[in-house]
């Protein structure tokens, strides 16, 4: 078993290869490597190509290239237009307008796709156009943006509870029911925090706008059934046990092709680029996945685990402080680090203490996506204000920076309240499925 002084300089060196630009999996893995040579010598080194397969034979993952793809599809087949539309004559007579649409079309959207980055990009080509030459403060319709592309993975089906809960062995059902109640509630802050800006300064919030006659808003209504449907069979399906999360995945691809097919964008050509997309993706995605899980199995191997959690329990400190450590670490972390590296980089380390400090998994879940989450808009790395300003095409990426702060405010809140009420998150699951 190693020392606490070992388990500080693998993390170092392992954090200060990214820093350095190294690819994520790259920098997990010669940590993995070099570790496992240094205490145990070829034999580990040997076991590298049957954990690699092992970390791929899991079930679970195939849900990943799912989801993606799901999303994919309903972009491409042109129902996120509608749906933004739809959403708009709804929302656009609040005190902030449009800024509004931008949060709820992105919640709906993350309720399908399961990716921040893909909620980003997607909300971005269809929302920057209706803002131009309307009036709107830029920083805050950017800001708004990248606030909603933070709910991708918070509101389920996230492809972040995919990736813990294949790491830590805890149940992706339940952590889907437990995303739902935080998800809501994140909406509601960002939407508030909109609200109160605008209130304050009404020059932010652009003209306003006209009111759509209820008959028509009804009759547009009719754009949001394909988003909603596929939520309906892709989480009903989880929830009444008729479907894996897995199987899940596959028939909400079946749902979203009729839907593509209504809007007349169902094609070969289309599906190809589909395809390709979500290949790159998810290749991106399972090189670090495996190379983080092998790291995984090399610290069980030096018994880093038991040593994390010994030293809990000679630190005696509350759940709740201990907590608030863990937000400190990856604010700081957010700044520097993408959602990914985050995840897969400090759960093995981090994910012993949690159990030994009796804090139930299934809520830490919660809580570290809402981590990895807030940074995504946290500059200057946050992954999403690059997308958005590389849809946007013009102007200064500091723009974008600004408009993030109230949000990042509004995510830090949200913090307060899960660490605070920790059954927000665990509420519903053990309602569910039982304690």
């Amino acid at each position: 078993m190693i020392g606490p002084m070992e388990i500080l300089i693998g993390l170092c060196l392992m954090m200060g290869l990214m820093f350095l630009g190294f690819h994520v999996a790259t920098s997990m893995l010669v940590v993995g490597v070099a570790g496992a040579l240094a205490y145990f010598g070829m034999p580990a080194i040997d076991a590298l190509g049957e954990q690699l397969w092992a970390a791929g034979e899991d079930y679970l993952l195939l849900s990943i290239p799912l989801y993606i793809l799901l999303g994919e599809i309903l972009m491409r087949g042109g129902a996120t237009d509608k749906m933004y539309q739809s959403l708009g004559d709804w929302l656009n007579r609040l005190p902030g307008g449009l800024l509004h649409t931008n949060i709820g079309a992105s919640a709906l959207f993350s309720a399908v796709s399961g990716s921040s980055v893909a909620t980003a990009a997607t909300i971005s080509t269809v929302a920057l156009p209706s803002f131009r030459n309307r009036g709107y403060d830029q920083r805050m319709v950017l800001g708004s943006i990248a606030a909603g592309a933070s709910l991708g993975n918070l509101i389920p089906p996230g492809v972040a509870f995919i990736i813990y809960g294949s790491m830590t062995n805890t149940s992706a059902a339940r952590l889907y029911v437990a995303g739902v109640l935080p998800g809501a509630i994140m909406t509601v802050l960002f939407l508030a925090t909109i609200l109160l800006i605008c209130l304050w300064k009404p020059a932010a919030g652009g003209p306003r706008e006209a009111r759509v006659p209820l008959l028509a808003r009804l009759s547009n209504s009719r754009h949001l059934a394909g988003p909603l449907l596929v939520f309906a069979v892709v989480m009903g399906s989880i929830y009444t046990g008729w479907a894996t999360v897995t199987e899940s995945a596959a028939l909400g691809v079946l749902v979203c092709l009729p839907v593509a097919a209504a809007y007349g964008k169902l094609s070969v050509a289309m599906l190809h680029d589909c395809f390709r997309s979500t290949l790159r993706l998810t290749a991106m995605t399972a090189l670090i996945l495996v190379a983080a899980l092998y790291l995984n199995f090399v610290l069980s191997m030096l018994g880093v685990p038991q040593a994390l959690a010994g030293l809990m329990k000679q630190v005696d400190v509350s759940p709740a402080v201990l907590l608030w450590l863990l937000a400190a670490l990856y604010l700081v972390l957010g700044i520097a680090l993408e959602t990914m590296p985050m995840l897969v980089g400090t759960v093995p380390v981090v994910f012993p203490i949690v159990q030994a400090a009796g804090i139930d998994p299934v809520f830490f879940g919660v809580f570290i996506v809402l981590m990895c989450e807030i940074s995504l808009i946290s500059p200057p790395i946050g992954m999403t204000l690059y997308v958005i300003q590389g849809v946007r095409g013009e102007g200064s990426i500091n723009e974008v920076f600004q408009g993030t702060l109230p949000f990042f405010a509004a995510m830090v809140v949200m913090t307060a309240v899960l660490i605070h009420f920790p059954a927000i998150a665990t509420y519903l699951p053990n309602l569910m499925f039982g304690r």
